[in-house]
């Protein structure tokens, strides 16, 4: 008889945890609040890390419908407009790291995961049904839901999100930290551009305590803009997407150069859904095993290691957890809290590295005064050699760890 885990949360990562414990031999039970399945956002970026695990399940066909893949990594200073450094991505990263560079709309990375969960797996999908808490006893763990439904499982992976009930019952109620940086974001049809703002590649701009990125979604039709700037969040932080002024994205942005403003104001030059704007939130880097999974509970995703996006390894960090608790739930001769224990072995000093990098990579992209001409001098300098980050885009966290 198959075991039995219980998924909380149908996004990128809920899905990707279905996918991969289907594939382990496990039945699957996904809850998911929402009505319908659907993913608000934008752009994401997948690394060849990411892009690997995405093979490795079969979906490089259904990747490649979508996915736009940039030819090079651009940095630009947001003042100047000065070229400071390119990473070549296209056949360069595939050579290096044995899968392409990608960028896809959040909602096609998510239903590309749906449709393999729909197609290939029994998973049960459970729309309208939040798992509210649980109890972890004599081998099984019980889960209590919105419709006030008990259900027992073998194991509950909380991949609810940033406010994760299921850590709050796992961990305590330690709210995420604010970091005072707030995103705007938003798509433009590339065809409605001019040439000159029509982008193949990924283009960073990194000015004084703001930066922006730009790069092609959705086969290159559409362009993903971010602008991220400092300063206060809404005081609704978990109702996160909110309407944006462009008036006041303009104004964080006078002193740029007149490049990154032709680009941001094209968003309402040629009019559709506008700015969202969007407070960012994240925690400390994971601590221990024991902060990703106890007993027969595991976390996975932003709710065991929210991020700051500037490594751009959010959603990336989230499948490669699917994949390594794949691997994990596949040890068949091992109880289930060792088998969640190797999950959580083999992945929080990856998930911890890379949330450290993140909040790093911000003080770099933001840097003001002298900091800030030295990272521009190190950029153009030594390139290429700071902009790859080949223990990340050659890793997936994999590594065998000792019980």
């Amino acid at each position: 008889m198959k075991k039995q885990v219980l998924v909380a949360g149908g996004g990128i990562g809920g899905l990707a945890a279905a996918l991969g414990a289907s594939r382990a031999g496990w039945d699957v039970r996904l809850y998911e609040r929402a009505a319908a399945f659907s993913e608000v956002g934008a752009g994401v970026q997948i690394g060849s890390n990411v892009v690997r695990r995405l093979q490795a399940w079969g979906l490089q066909q259904p990747l490649l419908a979508v996915a736009a893949f940039p030819s090079r990594l651009q940095v630009r200073n947001a003042v100047s407009g000065q070229e400071l450094a390119v990473l070549p991505l296209g056949p360069t990263a595939v050579q290096r790291y044995g899968a392409a560079y990608a960028t896809i709309h959040r909602a096609d990375l998510h239903g590309l995961l749906l449709a393999a969960v729909t197609k290939y797996t029994d998973t049960q999908l459970h729309l309208e049904h939040a798992i509210d808490g649980f109890t972890d006893a004599d081998g099984v763990v019980t889960v209590r839901t919105s419709r006030g439904k008990a259900v027992e499982g073998d194991a509950l992976i909380g991949a609810d999100g940033l406010w994760s009930r299921t850590r709050t019952q796992l961990l305590g109620a330690v709210p995420p930290r604010v970091t005072g940086h707030l995103a705007y974001r938003a798509l433009v049809p590339q065809h409605a551009l001019p040439d000159a703002l029509r982008t193949g590649q990924v283009t960073a701009w990194l000015g004084p305590r703001l930066h922006a990125v730009q790069y092609p979604v959705r086969r290159g039709e559409l362009q993903n803009l971010v602008v991220i700037v400092q300063g206060p969040a809404p005081h609704d932080l978990e109702n996160w997407d909110h309407a944006a002024n462009a008036a006041g994205l303009e104004h964080a942005l006078q002193g740029t150069c007149t490049a990154l403003q032709d680009v941001v104001r094209s968003v309402s030059a040629v009019g559709g859904a506008g700015w969202r704007l969007w407070p960012l939130c994240d925690r400390p880097p994971v601590r221990s095993a024991d902060e990703m999974a106890q007993g027969l509970v595991g976390l996975l995703g932003d709710a065991a290691h929210p991020m700051r996006p500037y490594l751009a390894q959010g959603a990336g960090m989230a499948i490669e957890d699917a994949a390594e608790l794949q691997r994990a739930l596949a040890m068949h001769d091992l109880d289930v809290p060792l088998r969640l224990r190797r999950y959580a072995l083999n992945r929080w000093q990856r998930n911890a590295r890379v949330q450290a990098r993140s909040t790093r990579n911000g003080r770099i992209f933001h840097a003001t005064g002298p900091a800030r001409w030295g990272r521009d001098l190190s950029l153009r300098l030594l390139g290429e050699r700071v902009l790859d980050v080949p223990w990340l885009y050659r890793g997936d966290g994999s590594s065998a760890s000792s019980l």
